[in-house]
């Protein structure tokens, strides 16, 4: 796989929310491809984010699309609502959505690309039959919730089945990878499959956000 096509989507999450702009500005002279933004109601998952007014002003300063990753129950309610505030790329979790390709047929209708996001006990063969009507799948290597998690091994081998997987029910799939993501394991994952890295606390914690990000983009 070309390096040019791997997607650097630093998570918002891990920025200093009391310099956000300044944040959003670096992403956009960097090399990152998204924003990446998560959400979370404190019901899916043991924390709470940010919300919409938040997301509308990060879309002010923001030169590069919103990929924004839902941890949330019953997801399919605001569809409307985070088009509205700007997300490019709307993601909902398999495990919180009853009607998952209803959810993804909404969000493609809003004018979104959609995605699914699995987490680290879920297997992959459940995306079989959603795979081809998906534009993304987001694998997440740590448990979510929470910021600078350590890394859980057992992702490669969900990535290479899941490329696997894609190869004959959507070649184009974008998957990508979200928790504990660095410079020595985005190597091995791009090996396996990935083609989109989200990476927080390596980004955002480092001495150097850009040069991190660009270390991310050529690995």
């Amino acid at each position: 796989m070309k390096k040019k096509e791997i997607i650097i989507a630093p998570s918002i999450l891990a920025s200093d929310f009391a310099n956000l702009q300044k944040e959003c500005e670096m992403l956009n002279r960097s090399d990152a491809d998204w924003f990446h933004i998560d959400v979370m109601d404190g019901v899916f998952v043991p924390n709470i984010s940010f919300g919409m007014p938040v997301i509308k002003a990060i879309k002010k300063h923001a030169e590069k699309p919103m990929d924004v990753h839902l941890m949330i129950v019953q997801p399919e309610r605001y569809i409307k609502d985070f088009k509205e505030a700007g997300a490019d790329l709307l993601t909902v979790h398999l495990e919180a959505s009853t009607h998952l390709h209803r959810t993804v047929q909404e969000i493609k209708a809003a004018g979104m690309k959609a995605g699914v996001s699995i987490n680290p006990h879920t297997s992959v063969s459940l995306l079989e039959d959603i795979l081809a009507d998906i534009d993304l799948v987001l694998v997440m290597s740590v448990n979510p919730g929470f910021g600078g998690q350590s890394f859980i091994e057992n992702t490669y081998s969900k990535v290479e089945e899941l490329r696997e997987m894609a190869g004959s029910l959507n070649p184009d799939l974008i998957i990508e990878v979200d928790g504990g993501v660095n410079i020595q394991n985005a190597t091995e994952l791009i090996a396996a499959g990935a083609n989109a890295l989200v990476a927080g606390s390596f980004v955002f914690k480092s001495a150097n956000p850009e040069q991190t990000i660009t270390e991310l983009k050529n690995a």
